[in-house]
């Protein structure tokens, strides 16, 4: 082998020692960051209420006659009958949808945050009290019920004249541990003979090494991916052992694969998110802008004393063209995120422009990733 030939491979070798070295290496994560048990979620709550004490600032019952309703129904609870054709004119008083989340596992007795949101024309829920609402669930059943005094954040201040200056909202509100637990939502959690993991975010190569991780920790056979998003865990009988078990479960670390390519623009705020494994192929880019400005003027033509004229207003426009010069770039074979952000740094481009540039970088077939527009 002569000196040149091992030149070139001891070259070959270095090369191939930098590119593992430079390499991002994926951080692990806990399986408890990364998926969540199935059957263990929230669930939604809504009701229906009266907020009353308010000053003044209560639903104008003329254009919310269901408030009106509301009060006669609760009053004929409490044996006070409103004659039918009476229509009382209530100031302190507002009709409020009632919401709230109800937690995994919480048990009668428990108290959760509610807020409250007025539903008719109020103008300000400040100082009020709900009065005892029932909240129910997807199923129409009564899980718990709310009552308490409103915390809102914002108010408002209104004129005769029609002003009116408002911080934050006023037409909602929380009432934190303003409900009670009267229902406890039923779960095959402690039942099922197996436990599922579900990803946050789908990806096949994710559940496969979660699979794989945990067959390491407690032998083959224990878990199994069932598709991108799930992994099916055999777990012990006993409630006892099965909460230890997912417990351990949640402390394992694995790698997560890489995420896609993705590029993300949001067209409304002009952002624009390029993922790290966004790659470009050769292309060469030239980006300017023409801008154009018309100025209108209206000058006086004023004649001397003895040409006998009349002064008139005579129109002037004055148009400006602008045209930068466009600089032209180049991206090399498989540029990473770094240089694609360093070239459009050195063009100057603004977000429309970046936008512009990906958009026709896309179209060429040159840019390596998804493209989404929100």
């Amino acid at each position: 082998m002569d000196l040149q030939r091992i030149k070139i491979l001891a070259l070959m070798a270095a090369l191939t020692v930098a590119i593992v070295l430079s390499a991002t290496p994926v951080r692990a994560e806990r399986v408890k960051d990364l998926a969540s048990v199935s059957g263990v979620r929230t669930n939604q709550l809504v009701g229906y209420g009266i907020v009353v004490g308010l000053d003044g600032t209560g639903d104008q019952t003329s254009q919310a006659p269901f408030t009106i309703q509301s009060i006669k129904n609760m009053l004929a609870q409490f044996g006070i009958t409103v004659p039918p054709e009476s229509n009382p004119q209530l100031k302190n008083v507002a009709a409020v949808t009632v919401h709230a989340e109800l937690p995994p596992f919480s048990k009668p007795g428990q108290t959760i945050d509610v807020s409250v949101s007025s539903i008719g024309n109020a103008g300000s829920l400040r100082g009020g009290t709900l009065l005892l609402a029932p909240l129910r669930g997807a199923d129409g059943e009564v899980y718990a019920m709310a009552q308490g005094s409103l915390i809102v954040s914002g108010f408002g201040v209104s004129g005769r004249d029609g002003s009116r200056i408002a911080v934050n909202v006023p037409s909602g509100g929380r009432i934190p541990g303003g409900a009670t637990v009267e229902r406890e939502v039923r779960s095959s959690f402690a039942t099922a003979p197996t436990v599922t993991l579900n990803l946050n975010s789908p990806d096949f190569t994710t559940a496969t090494r979660l699979a794989e991780g945990i067959n390491r920790m407690l032998g083959t056979g224990t878990a199994a991916a069932i598709d991108a998003v799930s992994v099916q865990v055999l777990a012990p009988a006993d409630p006892s052992q099965r909460i230890a078990y997912v417990s351990t479960l949640e402390q394992l670390e694995i790698k997560p694969g890489e995420a896609p390519a993705r590029v993300i623009i949001n067209s409304r705020t002009g952002t624009v998110v390029i993922g790290s494994n966004v790659r470009v192929l050769p292309a060469a880019v030239s980006h300017g802008s023409l801008s154009v400005t018309i100025t209108e003027r209206t000058e006086v033509s004023q004649p001397n004393a003895f040409a006998a004229g009349q002064t008139v207003e005579v129109p002037r426009s004055e148009i400006e063209i602008d045209q930068p010069k466009a600089r032209m770039f180049k991206f090399e074979a498989g540029v990473n995120l770094d240089a694609i952000v360093d070239a459009v740094n050195r063009v100057g481009a603004a977000p429309g422009d970046l936008v512009a540039i990906l958009e026709a970088l896309k179209q060429a077939g040159a840019l390596r990733a998804e493209l989404i527009v929100i």
